[in-house]
């Protein structure tokens, strides 16, 4: 899957608290949090009960396969979740609180203006080629990762999560300046970050290995607790234990090595498939649930574990620039015109939500729009388009100077609930003549048509992991991912305050003036200009043997499986 994956909690989740706090010029930050334990339920990792067990292998399922070994290149879920068991980042995030801390680096501090941030890294950590990891390699990482080269065919792949990096200044070997050319609220998050395009620290060796030098992924060397194995496109990649690894975050107070000998990711595309190998022992669990799987395979002692994505809902993103969601009585009705009540009945289970706001419940700053622009009205979307001159067709579709109000949506099919929720909404938005066309398609299908979404398609549906409210500003604002297509040619935007008002969740790290901008931020998306359409909130399923424990939850519901093991040991 990619980070346009999604799956829900059933319950909200009690409010976090703000990842982190500023005072005076500089502040430092040194913290550690306690990682939760899960019992069957949406936390930060899977239950441990009992010593754990040294060895064995975990045959682990997924929908999706690895493109390539790069962890700084991979965008779909396979891709970061494996690129997470082999690198490592400066920082960690935890899962329930959002606080960030410790890890590759001890302690940091920043100035003022939120332009620089000096880390101060651990003096023990190698690659597993046993070279050092030092403010030298977090230069070489960001340099590539952020700019990207040419000569290898490295894309700039940091770009988006880290605007207006500047460079990184090497003070000493073991303490690092990021530096950035206008403010950066958002970065902190952003060195812990574990979904697409992430900035897991490689070794200079890589870094000087073409894109297609890296698909050897043997030569992918990164400071992880595990390595690469083997890599069979398509079909699977195998983790080994790296040997001598110490450093994992010390928020999942683990000591030393994985405990696991190797982790088998599986790719396996049908659904049906992927439980069969579940309940037939071929695989030890799965990511990917079906939902109609969730409660027999419950009742087979099988234990369902899962987390909410931090990030935005999975969501309809509108193009304001393309008839007839260019008409904000358009996009207002979408919003109005469908039965969210349905969707949690027929197709949701307990592990997901239906979306109340475009942020998921667990990100800073989230508010609930459910009673108001998000609520099911259908009267008052009938009344919007009449409004609007758009009038019922002999068919029920309306019409509007001969054009039909005919809405063309890109989806994609990676996640079970997301065909059926559109489907859902087409339903009942043709009740109020919308004409709601569907096309739902794998991932390399879907990035295809994105490339001609500005002029071809009225909504984008998708999400995207971060836990922090700026991922509204990486998405939505004209100066970033613009996913509606704001442009002078959307009619009745005004460009400079969805970039102002956006902008702002960059400029300050104070909770309460952050809450402020996060919330100013939701009301122009989803009241003011109707940008996006949330449908439900994103979240990760696993099945697993009563064997399996100690799978961890990031804080953007990735996996990590350095305190995983076997209670079989095989």
């Amino acid at each position: 899957m990619s980070d346009l994956r999604t799956v829900l909690e059933n319950a909200v989740p009690r409010r976090r608290k703000w990842p982190w706090l500023a005072a005076g010029a500089v502040v430092v930050v040194v913290a550690a949090a306690v990682v939760a334990l899960s019992r069957g339920e949406s936390s930060g990792a899977s239950a441990a009960e009992g010593t754990p067990v040294r060895g064995g292998t975990l045959q682990f399922a997924l929908i999706d396969y690895q493109r390539s070994p790069d962890p700084q290149w991979g965008t779909n879920y396979a891709e970061s979740l494996i690129g997470n068991n082999v690198t490592d980042k400066l920082t960690w995030q935890d899962p329930e609180t959002g606080n960030i801390t410790p890890w590759l680096a001890e302690k940091w501090e920043y100035n003022n203006e939120l332009t620089s941030f000096t880390f101060h890294l651990r003096r023990d950590v190698t690659f597993s080629d046993g070279t050092p990891f030092d403010a030298q390699v977090v230069k070489a990482n960001l340099d590539q990762y952020v700019h990207g080269d040419p000569a290898l065919g490295i894309l700039p792949n940091g770009a988006t999560l880290l605007p207006g990096y500047l460079g990184t200044d090497v003070v000493d070997d073991h303490t690092a300046v990021v530096r950035f050319s206008q403010p950066s609220a958002s970065f902190l998050q952003g060195s812990s970050f574990t979904a697409n395009a992430q900035p897991g620290f490689l070794s200079l060796s890589t870094l000087k290995l073409s894109a297609r030098q890296r698909t050897d992924a043997k030569k992918v060397i990164g400071t992880g607790p595990f390595v690469y194995d083997s890599w069979e496109p398509q079909v699977k990649t195998v983790l080994a234990r790296r040997a001598g690894y110490h450093w994992a975050p010390p928020a999942l107070h683990h000591d030393g090595e994985a405990y696991l000998d190797k982790v088998t990711f599986n790719t396996i595309p049908e659904a049906s498939v992927r439980t069969g190998s579940l309940t037939s022992g071929a695989v030890d669990a799965t990511l990917d649930v079906s939902t109609t799987d969730e409660k027999p395979l419950t009742g087979q002692g099988f234990r369902i574990i899962h987390r909410g994505v931090s990030g935005t809902a999975i969501h309809f993103a509108l193009n304001a620039s393309l008839f007839p969601t260019n008409d904000l009585a358009v996009r207002k009705a979408i919003q109005l015109g469908w039965n969210r009540e349905t969707i949690e009945k027929a197709v949701l289970t307990p592990s997901y939500s239906i979306a109340k706001s475009i942020l998921e419940p667990s990100v800073p700053g989230y508010a609930d729009y459910s009673g108001s622009s998000l609520k099911y009205d259908p009267r008052q979307a009938g009344r919007l388009l009449d409004q609007a001159g758009w009038v019922p067709g002999p068919d029920g579709i309306r019409v509007k100077d001969g054009k039909k109000l005919t809405v063309k949506l890109l989806g994609i099919n990676n996640l079970v609930a997301n065909k059926p929720a559109y489907e859902s909404v087409q339903q009942d938005l043709r009740k109020i003549g919308i004409d709601l066309q569907l096309t739902v398609v794998p991932i390399p299908d879907y990035t295809a048509q994105q490339a001609k979404a500005k002029d071809g398609w009225n909504i984008t549906a998708a999400n995207r992991s971060r836990n922090d409210p700026a991922v509204l500003n990486l998405q939505f604002s004209p100066a970033g991912g613009n996913t509606s297509y704001l442009s002078p040619s959307a009619p009745g935007i005004d460009l400079d305050e969805v970039t102002r008002t956006l902008g702002k969740l960059e400029t300050t790290l104070d909770p309460a003036e952050r809450a402020q901008y996060a919330k100013a931020a939701q009301d122009l998306i989803l009241d003011k200009y109707a940008l996006a359409n949330p449908v439900y909130n994103p979240s990760q399923v696993i099945a697993q043997a009563p064997y399996v424990h100690g799978i961890v939850f990031d804080a953007q519901s990735r996996n990590h499986f350095v305190n995983a093991w076997k209670s079989d040991g095989k």
